[in-house]
């Protein structure tokens, strides 16, 4: 922040205003800002011979580039970085965009899941870019446990939650499941699993078994385990990554394999929970641009995210939207904040307030 600050410190009116405007253009149009358009927009009359000079120092300081000669300039990476944190005006949420978010808590059902897929969905419409949303982990008490074979190698363990929500997963059982060993799997969880939560059930399991592992069969006992770990998905804090949207990010044919990379990364969650751990170092909207984080590092794309927390102030999810570094950060900044205070709201049972 501090060379910003430097940089930012170098820059004359003149130049300021030369650098908003190049920056601007190349965000609304995709392509490069030359001096003429420039003599037309500027608040002061300069040549085009002038603002040429002003963008060569501007290119001299990294903040812009020429793809082609006399092609005019665009911002580099640093450019759009500084003026993301020094230049760039937030806008205020719009009334139509405002009136679309609300739109997605619907009757306040309680069904987060759903919710959740339509915050996606919606903020992938408004913004044209790809949403994700990162959603917490299941927390309520289970109220009922099963176990239910479908092939020798596959068998489904199904949740009841206390709030009436329904989970259920495949997994790959242990080699050697019978009807009887799933049975007694089954009871011996449900046993002790009403009014806990799967990770409290999770610790206290592990201590019953090392109290009472004679008197369970070995066969349960794997199953149990395993079963287990299919729900806990074990060093990851986050259940499931929805991402909608994805066609928007395909401008062209030769965006096909940077798109790909990209969507490739994105199946691999804990590098997506590394954003929110990122996030998590302030609250409120971060800003990442093309390689400033490893995962975007090959796609040249940027990420708007924002943390949401639960009643407890505590973060448990997050939403954002990816597009090309030429997003329009300015409208999509307030859309996510919105939206990650919405759920954060929805999800802590206080509706839109």
């Amino acid at each position: 922040m501090s060379d910003q600050n430097d940089i930012l410190s170098e820059l004359n009116d003149r130049s300021r205003e030369v650098f908003r405007r190049v920056v601007e253009g190349y965000l609304t149009t995709g392509g490069p800002v030359g001096s003429r358009s420039l003599t037309r927009e500027m608040n002061e009359k300069l040549s085009a011979a002038t603002i040429r000079n002003v963008m060569q120092d501007l290119e001299y300081l990294g903040l812009l580039d020429s793809p082609h000669v006399s092609a005019g300039r665009v911002p580099t990476q640093t450019g759009l970085r500084l003026f993301v944190d020094g230049v760039m005006e937030v806008n205020h949420l719009g009334d139509e965009d405002r009136a679309a978010l609300d739109a997605t808590m619907g009757a306040n059902s309680g069904d987060v899941g759903s919710l959740l897929d339509r915050v996606s969905s919606a903020l992938s419409g408004m913004t044209q870019g790809a949403s994700l949303v990162l959603t917490p982990k299941h927390e309520a008490p289970i109220r009922h446990i099963e176990f239910v074979s479908l092939s020798p190698d596959r068998a489904l363990v199904v949740l009841v939650f206390a709030d009436g929500q329904v989970e259920n997963r495949v997994f790959t059982p242990p080699l050697g499941q019978t009807p009887s060993s799933m049975r007694e799997a089954a009871n011996f969880l449900n046993a002790m699993a009403e009014g806990k939560t799967l990770s409290e059930l999770r610790g206290h399991i592990a201590r019953e078994i090392a109290n009472h592992r004679t008197e369970i069969d070995s066969l349960a006992t794997e199953l149990i385990d395993s079963g287990l770990a299919a729900w806990e998905n074990k060093g990851e804090r986050y259940e499931r990554l929805i991402v909608r949207g994805r066609a928007n990010l395909l401008g062209s044919e030769d965006d096909l394999d940077r798109i790909r990379s990209l969507f490739d990364d994105l199946e691999r969650k804990r590098d997506i929970a590394e954003f929110l751990d990122l996030a998590e170092d302030g609250e409120g909207v971060r800003i990442f641009i093309g390689s400033e984080n490893k995962l975007f590092s090959l796609s040249g794309s940027s990420l708007v995210v924002s943390p949401y927390m639960n009643a407890d102030r505590k973060i448990i999810g997050a939403v954002g939207v990816i597009g090309p570094t030429r997003l329009n950060y300015g409208r999509i900044v307030p859309i996510v904040d919105y939206t990650a205070q919405l759920v954060g709201r929805m999800i802590s049972g206080q509706g839109k307030g």
